[in-house]
């Protein structure tokens, strides 16, 4: 295959890996990591390093605008990005140690749980008055707009989403994935924050935690220009037509049956790592 063929089929797949991510919430990554691995033979590594370059770059689009409508709580986001940046850290660094093959079996497993995460219905909680002694120390508790008016949140159980935030680093260093359903799980429901936020909030942690990921798979040279490029301009293009698209339209039908793409893939990769 020639090089200019395969930037086109990057490209390409790219831009619809962040369509796909863009209507389900799910992020291009959990796309553009099977493509290149299963499609086009590609290291996992240097798909990690490109799939990294790509969450970055469809992170800081998002985040800018959600910061600017007053939705994200940005003091959250700082406080646990302390724990999703240094756990992204140890998990670049155990990559290198751990069996490629292992790290395509926990891909798949995290392309299940991301299935089973798009099709769950939500529920935001109940705004109570009380909150914890840390969420008032750091001043965690917060608001955002919405048709109706301000509505006021607080915030519970800060220690016990720190820890799920560390887990999520870990994984998003090793995978080169946002592992944006376990932030959010982490603020949804452990701490108790409006679903909206937790969202929001947790897109703009995943530039974060995926730049210091960035660095060290830049100084190993598993950061491919010529693959992460196409993957990058790909899954920006892809996932602004999605948001366009998901204004005008009902994303159930849609999600059902991305769910059952990201459930084949997700038992394709499973499969391939088990047989080395």
């Amino acid at each position: 295959m020639s090089v200019l063929l395969f930037i086109i089929i990057v490209l390409v797949g790219a831009f619809l890996a962040g369509l796909v991510g863009s209507l389900t919430g799910l992020g291009g990554g959990v796309i553009v990591i099977p493509l290149l691995t299963l499609g086009l033979g590609v290291d996992i590594h240097y798909a990690i390093g490109a799939s990294i370059i790509s969450v970055i770059a469809t992170s800081s689009g998002a985040a800018a605008t959600y910061v600017k409508e007053g939705i994200s709580n940005v003091r959250i986001a700082m406080f646990l990005a302390i724990a999703t940046t240094l756990s992204a850290i140890v998990g670049v660094t155990l990559s290198a140690y751990v069996n490629p093959s292992a790290i395509v079996v926990i891909f798949g497993l995290i392309l299940l749980f991301s299935s089973f995460m798009m099709l769950k219905k939500r529920k935001d909680h109940l705004h109570s008055k009380s909150t914890s002694v840390l969420a008032r120390f750091f001043n965690l508790n917060g608001s955002y707009p919405t048709p109706d008016g301000v509505v006021y949140y607080t915030v519970h159980n800060v220690i016990g989403g720190f820890v799920m935030m560390f887990v999520a680093g870990t994984l998003s260093g090793l995978l080169g994935i946002g592992s944006g359903a376990l932030k959010v799980i982490g603020m949804d429901n452990i701490m108790r924050i409006p679903f909206k936020v937790s969202t929001t909030t947790s897109n703009f942690m995943i530039g974060i935690t995926a730049a210091a990921s960035a660095l060290v798979y830049l100084h190993r040279g598993q950061i491919d220009p010529i693959i992460a490029m196409p993957v990058a301009i790909g899954v920006i293009g892809g996932a602004t037509v999605g948001s366009k698209i998901l204004i005008r339209t009902k994303t159930d039908r849609l999600k059902f049956f991305f769910a059952i793409v990201v459930t084949f893939l997700g038992l394709q990769m499973i499969y391939k790592g088990l047989i080395g």
